[in-house]
């Protein structure tokens, strides 16, 4: 009787287990995708188109973009959403417009107006422009902007704004690794009226808010400032020119693969008499791998074979992250640990990350 019950109730809770899956919805497929975010749509918008096309609900994304900005989004499907967490601290390169005169509650274009300025003469200099630009380059404070993601108490600042509550966000540190001005421009102003924008290029850190940069670019110079345009052209090395729009990835979801080695931009490995011990998440020897050099070009080929592989001459840093390569799908990553002179396992992936697109 005993028993009988015990089958009965491991049985349902297959039953559970199933039912769960088959709602999830479970493609079986685990990959990276390149794409541009269009402007007017959340990054949490276009996750959604993603797991339509995939018909997968284990999608994420890594860094988000306003809803004002466009640009590079890396998406994550399947068992890769892991990757997550590796790909979100990578430098990140914006083309910005900043437009002088106004500031809006928001720090851009979306918000309502809260003062006018007069615009002083010198900003409409574009030799002054660049000087300026190119001055920014350097670490510093900034202090986010109230319309933002940050956590305040356990709520995200931007309902608390909205709900009408003074909000008082700590600065963080952030760092800019070059800049450079593209151009200066009359242009529309929110208020209907002909204002200066400048157009510049930046690389900057993980974490830095390009509205706070051009609101306290505006305090600076002793007027006001919004982003008026905001596009990421790089996210790590993928460039914008990798990316396909949305519309593509409907026709062809294949289209929008990208190689996750290209875009951790990490040494990698391929795992030949280790694969068992990937597959187990076991630690791994000196001698089990040998190092191949960061992928700085596309791989569009689907084979084992090492062409355009660059071999590695240098030995394993301390801490340094690798990448394993079982069936030519990214398997794991390892953590080397100098003093035990051995690579320790950090992420596994139940199915490996697909290599990106095929020929």
């Amino acid at each position: 009787m005993i028993y009988t019950l015990l089958r009965k109730l491991i049985l349902d809770v297959r039953l559970k287990r199933v039912s769960t899956v088959s709602k999830r919805g479970l493609s079986e497929r685990s990959c990276l995708l390149a794409l541009n975010k269009p402007v007017g749509m959340s990054s949490h918008d276009v996750v959604n188109v993603v797991r339509r096309v995939f018909d997968e609900r284990r999608v994420g994304h890594a860094g988000t973009l306003d809803p004002q900005a466009s640009g590079v989004l890396l998406v994550c499907v399947g068992p890769a959403t892991r990757l997550d967490a590796y790909l979100v601290g990578h430098g990140k390169r914006y083309r910005m417009g900043v437009t002088f005169g106004l500031s809006t509650v928001t720090d851009d274009s979306e918000g309502e107006i809260t003062k006018e300025l007069s615009v002083p003469d010198r900003i409409a200099e574009e030799e002054f422009a660049k000087n300026y630009v190119e001055h920014m380059v350097g670490k510093g404070m900034q202090v986010p902007p109230i319309y933002s993601a940050i956590k305040v108490k356990g709520k995200k600042a931007y309902e608390q704004a909205r709900a009408g509550k003074v909000i008082d966000l700590a600065p963080r540190p952030f760092e800019i690794y070059d800049a450079c001005l593209s151009e200066v421009r009359d242009t529309l102003r929110l208020d209907g009226k002909t204002g200066i924008e400048w157009v510049c290029e930046m690389s900057v850190s993980k974490g830095t808010y390009m509205r706070s940069l051009a609101r306290d670019m505006g305090r600076d110079l002793d007027c006001c400032a919004y982003v008026s345009s905001l596009a990421r052209i790089r996210s790590g090395s993928i460039m914008l020119e990798d990316c396909v729009s949305l519309e593509r990835l409907k026709q062809d979801k294949e289209s929008a693969l990208i190689d996750p080695l290209r875009a951790l931009g990490i040494r990698f490995a391929f795992a030949r008499e280790c694969a068992t011990k990937v597959e187990h998440g076991s630690y791994l020897l000196d001698k089990d791998l040998s190092l191949n050099e960061p992928l700085l070009t596309e791989l569009y080929a689907p084979c084992t074979c090492t062409t355009s592989v660059i071999p590695s001459t240098k030995p394993p840093k301390p801490n340094e992250l690798v990448g394993v390569i079982v069936d030519n799908r990214l398997k794991a990553l390892y953590e080397y640990h100098e003093s035990e002179h051995r690579y320790i396992p950090r992420c596994v992936f139940s199915i490996g990350v697909e290599r990106g697109r095929t020929v």
